[in-house]
């Protein structure tokens, strides 16, 4: 029933006022919206019914296709747009579907920024365009490459490093977009070996898609069985990772944020960290141990990157 879930009418209104509060945002006459999606059984669907609405609002649209949530992100800066749609229902499973929206910035809006679109939402406060003034369609395949180029051109990545290794890797894509994006992330990486688990970008999940231990049975085996260096998990929009060790044990999530903040913060001679309340103190321990402040902010994305600003943060 509409307004008891994510039905076509729901996404058409839930655009529009997306569409019509970007427009206002941007308060020009040429307004572009990045989209992408993931390979969820309902995206393309989704797809068509938001395209078909921002070009209904005269918004030019550009189309990324299957995609990543970071990739969008990127995308949105690089295109100068206006502002993202991810058409993701993150972890969630099969039947589920959302629409993740982006600043011009490439960030996902603010709380109030979403009670905004809400209340649009709600009275119907978007206009249509005429026929002359439609929006624009295109479709860009160059964002997994250009993703990737931006991924190797960090000054912290050291491909020589890896290479040297001839790690082997395995990866669980949960027939998803990963399953496009991490085998030539990899590759481009320098890994000899890439054991890919699930990378059909087919939407049928082989099991519940949020990368925690009891859903990662299967390649915990793989790696003890083909030796693996490591193992890596993603959801299906690709902005959620777990670490499995050479002995198939998960790294875990939050042993993941600390051993990267202790990498970096090591290279950068020190720096100021931010992660949510829901991480545990270590990260404050590496942190200090460096030389840096850190802060706690509430859960939720946007609300780590208001106080990274906030605090001047390194990671």
């Amino acid at each position: 029933m509409p307004d008891e879930g994510l039905t076509p009418l729901d996404i058409v209104k839930f655009t529009s006022a997306f569409g019509a509060w970007i427009k206002k945002r941007a308060n020009k006459k040429e307004v572009s919206i990045v989209i992408g999606r993931d390979a969820r059984i309902s995206g393309e669907m989704v797809q068509h019914l938001v395209i078909g609405t921002l070009q209904g609002l005269g918004i030019n649209v550009i189309d990324l296709g299957l995609s990543t949530t970071p990739t969008v992100e990127v995308a949105v800066v690089m295109e100068n747009a206006s502002g993202g749609i991810i058409l993701t229902a993150s972890h969630n499973p099969k039947q589920w579907n959302a629409l993740k929206l982006l600043n011009e910035k490439g960030e996902f809006i603010s709380a109030t920024d979403g009670e905004e679109v809400l209340r649009m939402a709600a009275v119907n406060e978007f206009e249509y365009a005429n026929v002359d003034e439609l929006g624009t369609y295109s479709f860009d395949t160059t964002y997994l490459d250009k993703h990737i180029q931006a991924v190797l051109d960090l000054p912290l990545v050291d491909v020589a490093v890896i290479k040297a290794k001839n790690f082997t890797v395995a990866i669980d894509c949960v027939n998803s977009t990963g399953g496009i994006f991490l085998p030539p992330l990899l590759k481009a990486l320098g890994v000899k070996e890439v054991i890919e688990l699930f990378c059909d970008p087919n939407g049928i999940f082989p099991h519940n898609p949020e990368p925690l231990p009891e859903n990662l049975t299967e390649i915990a085996s793989v790696m003890k069985k083909q030796k693996a260096d490591v193992g890596f998990v993603v959801d299906p929009d690709v902005d959620r990772l777990a670490i499995v060790s050479e002995d198939g044990e998960m790294f875990g999530e939050e042993y993941t944020l600390v051993a990267c903040a202790d990498y970096v913060l090591g290279k950068l001679g020190g720096g100021n960290t931010v992660s949510n309340l829901s991480s545990s103190r270590a990260l404050r321990d590496v942190t200090q141990k460096h030389g840096g402040t850190y802060t706690a902010s509430a859960v939720g994305e946007v609300n780590v990157v208001i106080k990274m600003k906030e605090t001047n943060t390194v990671i």
